[in-house]
């Protein structure tokens, strides 16, 4: 668990307190993710001149064609992720400008956090030292390929879409451990695939909408 900055005006931590009652109302019911929710500082993951929209229920450009996904989802996907355990090691498949790593830093022991874009690596590490989030490994590489090195994970959490389940993350969970990610092209779902044994059960969830998955570096 990591201490992390204040803000003032728009970004106080008052600002983070309506927003984690929004997200009460909206459904989020876990304690451990409202607290995170509530701790991490999602302002100082933005571009200054974005930042008195911080902690409204929208996603934000983080440039390289990317965004950070809107409060909600990131809420909802780490208390899917979490399904009231206690996490080990998790996976995070597309870090972007790492706000879902931090939030998920604050619920589990350790996170792996790969990237395919090294600009964005680079400025979410130089973040990541500024608020001493010192329980992620970030990683540049090709999520669809996952961090074998960290496998098995109780948890993998992928924050772009894709068409199909990537085999090889399923092969990196844990026994009980769960992927969340959106599923889809145009039409997305969230889904949520436990696994047991060698057999994964799927539950298909809400509509979303997140930008691609896509293969390799750059």
């Amino acid at each position: 668990m990591s201490n992390v900055r204040t803000g003032i005006g728009m970004t106080s931590a008052r600002t983070r307190g309506r927003m984690v009652e929004r997200l009460r109302e909206q459904g989020i019911s876990d304690t451990l993710v409202l607290a995170a929710m509530g701790t991490v500082p999602r302002h100082l993951f933005v571009d200054e001149a974005l930042a008195s929209r911080a902690y409204e229920d929208t996603a934000l450009p983080i440039g390289f064609g990317q965004t950070i996904s809107n409060p909600y989802i990131v809420a909802r996907m780490t208390e899917l992720a979490r399904n009231g355990r206690s996490l080990k090691r998790v996976l995070e498949v597309g870090t972007g400008c790492g706000y879902q790593a931090a939030v998920l830093a604050q619920v589990a022991r350790e996170v792996v956090s790969i990237e395919r874009i090294a600009s964005l690596v680079g400025q979410t590490r130089r973040r990541q030292r500024e608020l001493r989030l010192n329980n992620i490994r970030l990683k540049h590489g090709d999520g669809l390929q996952g961090y074998a090195e960290g496998a098995p994970y109780d948890a993998i959490v992928v924050a772009a879409a894709f068409g199909a389940v990537p085999e090889v993350l399923k092969m990196q969970l844990a026994e009980g451990g769960r992927l969340v990610m959106p599923l889809g092209d145009d039409n997305q779902v969230l889904l949520v695939l436990t696994r047991q044994g060698n057999q994964f059960h799927e539950e298909r969830l809400e509509a979303v909408k997140f930008v691609p998955l896509l293969p390799g570096v750059s």
